[in-house]
């Protein structure tokens, strides 16, 4: 029997957060951040994770950026121009829809709209887990103030490698051996 605060495969859903050209642009450690951002999102694929996106105001932060996008299964991003994903019903529809109960969270900026999703999915009832390496801000400072925020209030704060090998569980299978090649 396994923690409960463990990521199982059965019961995990993707959500990422306004992935966009000019925010990326701006983040510290763009080129991390975007590294296990493609990690988790194509971990998520190989496992038939669902995957829920977002991008906030696209006509003024550019879209989804390339690295991203061409590995997206399919892109179909919710639009918003709130801060909190879950101020968007066809966002909040969509996660519902995945049956899900644990969501990694990954994205951008994570003391303004990642922390607000995450708290207003807490507070729906979900287990969320804030992938912090794979979230990102402009400030060192910001991005570690809110982590701390959102681990005092309930979610789970890991990294995007914890998070594969939660969800993978064993060294001994197929998918194993599909998502080491992920990772190295």
């Amino acid at each position: 029997m396994r923690h409960p605060r463990l990521l199982r495969l059965e019961d995990a859903a993707l959500v990422v957060i306004d992935l966009q050209e000019k925010l990326v642009n701006m983040v510290h450690d763009r080129e991390g951040l975007l590294k296990r951002a493609v990690l988790i999102i194509e971990t998520a694929k190989a496992c038939g994770i669902p995957m829920v996106m977002t991008e906030h105001y696209p006509q003024g932060l550019g879209y989804t950026v390339e690295e991203v996008k061409e590995r997206l299964p399919e892109y179909r991003p919710l639009i918003k121009r709130i801060f909190s994903c879950c101020g968007v019903d066809d966002f909040v529809r969509s996660v519902e829809a995945t049956g899900k109960t644990q969501l990694m969270v990954a994205g951008i900026e994570t003391h303004i709209c990642v922390s607000q999703t995450v708290h207003d999915l807490l507070h729906r009832d979900y287990q969320v887990h804030v992938l912090a390496d794979a979230c990102g801000t402009r400030f060192p400072a910001d991005h570690a103030l809110g982590l701390e925020k959102m681990r005092d209030s309930g979610a789970v704060i890991a990294s995007t490698e914890m998070a594969v090998y939660e969800l993978v569980e064993r060294a001994d299978t197929d998918l194993f051996k599909q998502i080491l090649k992920l990772v190295k």
